[in-house]
């Protein structure tokens, strides 16, 4: 039990004596990467979680040593940020790079690229969705947690049972077992060649080999596109069992747990910054940023209680903020600003990446002041400080792309003003299939699912119209991927694209032709954000505050299952923003006389 006081317009303050509620804490999480920590207070009597803190425990410091670095290095490096999403960075860095030395790559070598990263989404999508978020809804955790909904599941119909080909609800659950479950074990195969899809268009997983600012090194042959594309239809075949899988698994929660809606809930705060040029017309130029990030085959969009607040980049670029609040650093306000006003002449404001300064403050964790070193991004609309999140990226990408009504990939893929319609060519075994994601009525934890597997259609659909566009220009003899280019003394630039797991943004402030400021900011730093200067509660905290508990263990053997699946749903990822206190800390001396060493070792 906890005897704090409540704050203003926390649960306390509206439902009730703190004395009746209990803290837990889930440190670190499991079955994502990195070190996150999930501390609450829970009111068991009311089954809701009052207060959420999150928490982030290592310190990297990447925007700290890249400074006086070459910039061609830039990608090299910062890929290094993550072993799960590293080509996410490096492409981005790669995009940041081209507009900082005005170089425009070949059309064929952008198709490249493209290939890539849509092989990188659907490999990572697959491998957490299925064996790692799949965990959360299979037998063994529903019958530990929710053994009635079990029940229920065992006695349900799937109403698509032809198309994924488990009878019942219940066989949906026992196929996601770890290890056990046959789903469970094809999803891993998947995996496999899905990264072999990747290697085969940037060389290496997860820090590509072949990527460079002004193109990409891959030589472009009819096998190399061959392996590419047989591979891509074996996952478009997949993907038509998936999708109606995961709409019974997830529809029916909504229909065992009325209120499940509210798990993971939060106003729809959303930001895409778009992905998948079109190198028709994109050229990387800031002038131009407007045009070519629409034309996107991921559109960018600042999505704002569910309408399309904006999808100019350049908007999204000068709104974003970077605010302190409960994070572990010191503010730069008396700091030189880098940039002033952008290459169309707008302000840039001091709390922009282009003029960040990192200053760490490592001290003791404390949750009424300093408490993770996760940063608060937040996208300004030039009243409010929002705290957007990326709905785990695929909510995001999708919400935006469909609100945008801007992409029409081939056919594979068009968005509608209202939705995004696949539609996946014949394979071996299965039909034509189309399907269609439809805005949904919440920014909650099952609609973060939802989106993720649909997003895995999403880009076999844009994957299938690269290859076209690829073939076309290897055939029509257009085999150059790059194009040389030289590094200006100086220059300020950005990049933008979305990793796996969401917003990904590379600045970069080039002076005397190196490094002087470098600020990358992936999803991890939006999605577990503290509270920030004005007390506004990250996306993470934000998700779990107030998520109703339907589990039916008591207090004393609590999982945390609503809590987990609110939290795992939004795909954290935890190295893009991990950092470590040691305490006091203790001098080390070297000693460097041979005779001593050994008796050091000893003791």
């Amino acid at each position: 039990m906890t005897t704090t006081t409540s704050k203003p317009g926390s649960y306390l303050s509206t439902k009730g004596d703190e004395s009746n509620l209990t803290e837990m804490a889930w440190d670190p999480i499991t079955r994502i990467v990195g070190s996150l920590g999930i501390y609450t207070k829970i009111d068991f009597k009311q089954k809701v979680v009052a207060e959420c803190y999150s928490t982030s425990s290592i310190f990297r410091g990447y925007s700290i040593f890249m400074k006086g670095k070459d910039p061609r290095d830039a990608h090299f490096i910062t890929s290094r940020i993550c072993g799960i999403c590293g080509d996410n960075h490096a492409t981005c860095s790669v995009y940041n790079q081209n507009m900082a030395y005005g170089v425009h790559p070949p059309a064929l070598g952008e198709w490249l690229i493209n290939l890539g990263e849509a092989a990188e989404y659907m490999f990572d999508h697959n491998i957490f969705q299925e064996n790692l978020v799949g965990v959360d809804y299979c037998e063994k955790m529903v019958a530990e947690t929710n053994p009635g909904v079990l029940e229920l599941a065992n006695r349900t119909e799937s109403p698509h049972a032809g198309e994924h080909g488990y009878r019942t609800i219940g066989d949906i659950m026992r196929s996601l077992n770890p290890l056990e479950g046959d789903f469970y074990r094809e999803a891993l195969q998947v995996s496999r060649y899905t990264r072999e899809m990747f290697c085969l268009m940037e060389g290496r997983h997860v820090h590509p080999s072949t990527l460079y600012p002004g193109g990409i090194g891959t030589t472009p042959t009819i096998q190399l596109l061959t392996d590419y594309y047989t591979r891509l239809m074996r996952y478009v075949e997949f993907m038509k069992k998936v999708v109606p899988l995961h709409d019974d698994l997830f529809d029916f929660f909504y229909e065992a747990l009325p209120g499940y809606e509210n798990v993971g809930l939060r106003r729809t705060l959303l930001v895409c910054w778009g992905a998948l040029n079109d190198p028709a017309h994109c050229d990387f130029k800031y002038e131009n940023m407007t045009n070519w990030g629409r034309k996107a085959f991921v559109s960018p969009g600042v999505v704002v209680d569910g309408k399309l607040h904006t999808n100019d980049l350049v908007e999204i670029n000068l709104g974003i903020r970077i605010l302190l609040g409960s994070s572990y650093y010191q503010s730069w306000e008396d700091q030189p600003m880098f940039v002033t006003k952008d290459a169309l002449g707008n302000p840039v404001d001091r709390n922009h990446p282009w003029n960040q300064t990192t200053i760490p403050d490592p001290q003791k964790r404390n949750f009424d002041d300093k408490y993770s070193w996760v940063m608060s991004p937040r996208w300004f609309d030039g009243k409010d400080h929002l705290a957007t999140d990326t709905g785990g990226g695929p909510l995001a990408r999708l919400w935006a792309t469909a609100l945008g009504g801007l992409v029409d990939a081939g056919g594979f893929v068009k968005a509608t003003g209202h939705s995004v319609q696949i539609n996946l060519p014949k394979t071996m075994l299965k039909p034509e299939a189309n399907f269609e994601w439809k805005i949904p009525k919440w920014s909650n934890a099952l609609e973060r699912n939802r989106a993720r597997t649909y997003f895995q259609a999403y880009a076999a659909g844009c994957a299938l119209h690269f290859m076209e566009m690829a073939l076309a220009e290897v055939r029509g003899g257009n085999t150059k991927t790059w194009t040389p280019f030289e590094v200006p003394d100086e220059a300020f630039s950005c990049g933008f694209t979305e990793a796996v797991r969401g917003v990904l943004s590379h600045h970069m402030v080039i002076k005397e032709g190196k490094i002087a400021n470098y600020h990358p900011y992936p999803p991890t730093p939006w999605n577990a954000s503290v509270r920030d200067t004005y007390g506004t509660p990250g996306p993470y905290e934000d998700a779990v505050q107030n998520t109703p508990i339907f589990e039916e263990n008591s207090a004393d053997n609590f999982k945390g299952i609503d809590i987990m699946r609110a939290v795992r749903s939004f795909d954290p990822c935890l190295p893009c923003g991990v950092h470590m206190y040691l305490g006091p800390g203790k001098t080390i001396q070297t000693m460097h006389n041979p005779a001593v060493m050994p008796q050091i070792l000893a003791t």
